[in-house]
């Protein structure tokens, strides 16, 4: 299993809109992605490790899918459109990781 992890820094400059990420983003990637996809999760950052400090990014969202390959055949086709999507809810472009999960 690996996960596709999009990172968004909390900077001074993001504007995000999370009511279209999670109303129409997300359920767009669902539909592109189709079964190749086994799970979201959207994370919204409240706090830094210190208290009352700030987290380093403001949303991060894990995309799992059983093996890199099948995440390259599933988004490959629809690359374009995903990205293109990213100005209607983010000025800035995210960080993407690619992990393999050991434990979960």
């Amino acid at each position: 299993m690996i996960t596709v992890n999009v990172l968004y820094r909390n900077t001074d400059a993001l504007k995000f809109n999370m009511d279209y990420y999670l109303n129409s983003h997300i359920p767009m990637i669902h539909r592109l992605l189709g079964t190749a996809l086994k799970g979201v999760m959207v994370q919204h950052g409240v706090g830094g490790g210190a208290p009352g400090s700030k987290p380093d990014f403001l949303v991060i969202t894990q995309l799992r899918f059983d093996s890199v390959d099948s995440y390259q055949k599933a988004f490959g086709p629809h690359a374009a459109e995903v990205i293109g999507d990213l100005p209607n809810f983010c000025n800035e472009q995210p960080v993407l990781q690619v992990s393999e999960v050991r434990v979960g």
